[in-house]
């Protein structure tokens, strides 16, 4: 290190020393040498001693911002600290490995780098990795799926303790419940409606593993980027499929429009037909009992003059049917004559021929 100019001090202790060694001892000539070699030396031994100082101070402290915890380590036994803030610990005996608390993301089936053949960014020209997108489904098609898996520390000591093969650990277990869930569907769920359903069983399997294995990591989302065929006609087929049920479901939409709009007149043409029958029924009702009414009352009447009420019902029976009745008599002569009967019903005695 260069202190105090360069060499120039190493120099002149060095030769200090050089004269204090030669000097034999006990010669008086030799005296303001050696203070001076012993003055270098202490200034020598001072420097040391306040560059150390200041880099034990140094050691002392540390400072996490938000988005860092770190895990001290105290001869070798870790610990964490997750709040932020400036922070003491004991130099030369513990050490601090600092972690980021952000949400960090891993690709599966295409690679986010920079493309250095084509000079595109990876967002909007993505390449694929085939040894990872390409799966099986369950009746056996091919089909090219994208995933990006979103993860977090949630254990800063067991990722500490794990750096060296979490990362590895957590891509292949990925990659094994991602081929084993895709492979449990159909391709056109795949690629269609059960895009949702995948992510999440992904998501809780990938979970649930990573708790047994306890290497500080955590799942926050699984998502499916892109699923698509293998073969450019095996996804034109795809996507009518897909044109099909969305003209499907919005076919369904209309009809479910059509059936709010026409039930609520429906349902009052039925109220309105069932109050018209009761009201029809209370009609028929009232008629019937009416005329029971009128056969009681008639009934009585009969019980106490059986023969005058004979005749007056003949009476008005025959005020029903003669109105409209004609007779016709054939004579002996050959002749016909017709009886107008409106007289009877009138009560007065008119013949004549017509």
């Amino acid at each position: 290190m260069n202190i105090f100019g360069g060499n120039s001090f190493m120099n002149q202790y060095n030769k200090a020393k050089m004269n204090q060694q030669a000097q034999p001892q006990g010669n008086p000539q030799g005296g303001g040498a050696g203070k001076g070699a012993k003055s270098v030396l202490f200034a020598f031994k001072m420097v040391i001693l306040i560059l150390f100082l200041g880099v034990t101070a140094l050691q002392s402290f540390y400072t996490l911002s938000e988005n860092e915890m770190a895990v001290i380590t105290t001869l070798g036994s870790p610990s964490s600290v997750t709040t932020s803030g400036f922070k003491f610990k004991w130099p030369y005996i513990q050490q601090v490995h600092k972690m980021s608390k952000e949400i960090r993301g891993m690709s599966i089936g295409y690679d986010p780098d920079y493309d250095p053949y084509n000079h595109t960014n990876s967002e909007n020209n993505p390449i694929t990795v085939p040894s990872e997108a390409e799966m099986i489904t369950n009746d056996f098609n091919f089909v090219n799926v994208d995933f990006y898996i979103e993860y977090q520390i949630v254990d800063p000591v067991r990722a500490y303790i794990n750096s060296e093969s979490a990362i590895s650990i957590l891509r292949n277990l990925a990659q094994s419940y991602i081929r084993d869930t895709v492979g449990s569907y159909g391709v056109d769920e795949v690629i269609t409606t059960g895009k949702a359903e995948i992510q999440t069983k992904v998501k809780t399997l990938l979970t649930e593993r990573l708790e047994q294995e306890d290497i500080g990591y955590g799942i926050n989302n699984v998502t499916i980027q892109d699923a698509v065929p293998p073969t450019d006609a095996v996804n034109d087929a795809f996507k009518a499929v897909e044109d099909a049920k969305q003209g499907m479901d919005t076919k369904l939409n209309e009809a479910k429009k059509y059936q709010s709009e026409q039930l609520p007149a429906a349902n009052a043409k039925a109220d309105k037909a069932l109050k018209d029958a009761e009201a029809f029924k209370q009609e028929r009702i009232s008629e019937a009992e009416g005329q029971v009414s009128r056969f009681n009352d008639m009934y009585d009447e009969y019980a106490k003059y059986p023969l005058i009420t004979k005749k007056r019902m003949f009476y008005e029976m025959m005020e029903e049917v003669l109105p409209g009745l004609k007779v016709i008599v054939d004579g002996s002569d050959g002749t016909q004559t017709v009886l107008p009967l409106d007289s009877f019903v009138d009560g007065n005695a008119k013949g004549g021929a017509e």
